[in-house]
C-alpha cells in the first residue's frame, strides 16, 4: 500500500541528524517538522526569515503573523530568531543549510529537479528552491511516486524547466526511498506491502536492485 503523505515526512524524518540546520520546502516537507526524532535538535530555516521553527501549532494556538515561506502557520522553538529574507537568502547562499528537503514534479537519475512551473499554470515565483539547490550540502526530495495521470515522476530527462541540475541526492515517495549514484536510480527501501515489480513499473528510468529490497521501517 502506497504510504501517506505523513509516512512519507516521517520516513525523511530518520535522514535528519543532530546539530543539522534544515529547509523544508512547500507541500509534503512541511510535514517533516512534525516527525523529528526525540532529544534530537535540528534547527529548521525558511526563506521568510525565521530560524527555529518548530511543529505546526495546535488548533486554536495559532498565530497568523507566524507562518513559513509557504504562508502556513508555525510555531518556533526557544532561542528562534527572526530576521529579513536578505539575511536568510544569505544563509543559504553562503552553505549553511546541512540538508533541504523538496517537493517536485519530475526528478532525473542524474540528480536533475523540476519542482517550481508547470508551462501554462499561473505561478508565484520559484522562490528559494533555486538557492537551496545550488548551496545546500544535501537536498531529498519527498514527493508521490507518480502524477495524478499516471505518469513517472522519476525519470530519464525532465520535461519541465529546471531547478536544478545534478543534485538531487535521495527520493523519499509513497512507494520506495530510492538513491541517485553515479550509475542513476539505486532502489533503497520499499513501502509496506508494494513490490519491486510495483515500483520498476512505475518509474521512468532504469533502477539498481541489489539483493532483497528491505521494506520502511517506522518508529
Amino acid at each position: 500500500m502506497a504510504l501517506t503523505k505523513e509516512q512519507i515526512a516521517q520516513r525523511i524524518a530518520q535522514e535528519l541528524q543532530d546539530g543539522y540546520y534544515v529547509n523544508l520546502g512547500i507541500g509534503i516537507p512541511t510535514l517533516v517538522a512534525n516527525y523529528i526524532p526525540e532529544g534530537m535538535e535540528v534547527v529548521l530555516q525558511s526563506e521568510n526569515g525565521l530560524l527555529g521553527i518548530g511543529p505546526f501549532p495546535k488548533k486554536g494556538s495559532a498565530d497568523p503573523d507566524l507562518i513559513n515561506a509557504g504562508k502556513q502557520t508555525v510555531s518556533y522553538t526557544a532561542g528562534a530568531a527572526f530576521f529579513d529574507s536578505s539575511l536568510s537568502f544569505a544563509m543559504i547562499r553562503g552553505g549553511h543549510i546541512d540538508l533541504t528537503v523538496l517537493g517536485a514534479f519530475e526528478v532525473t537519475n542524474g540528480g536533475d529537479i523540476s519542482s517550481w512551473k508547470i508551462p501554462g499554470k499561473m505561478v508565484k515565483g520559484m522562490g528559494g528552491a533555486m538557492d537551496l539547490v545550488a548551496a545546500a550540502k544535501n537536498i531529498i526530495v519527498a514527493t508521490t511516486h507518480i502524477d495524478r495521470d499516471g505518469n513517472p515522476k522519476l525519470v530519464k530527462k525532465c520535461t519541465l524547466p529546471l531547478t536544478g541540475v545534478n543534485c538531487v541526492k535521495k527520493i523519499v515517495t509513497d512507494m520506495a526511498v530510492v538513491e541517485v549514484t553515479k550509475k542513476g536510480f539505486k532502489l533503497l527501501e520499499r513501502a509496506p506491502g508494494i513490490s519491486v515489480e510495483e515500483i520498476i513499473a512505475n518509474t521512468g528510468a532504469p533502477l539498481i536492485i541489489e539483493g532483497e529490497i528491505p521494506e520502511m521501517k517506522f518508529v
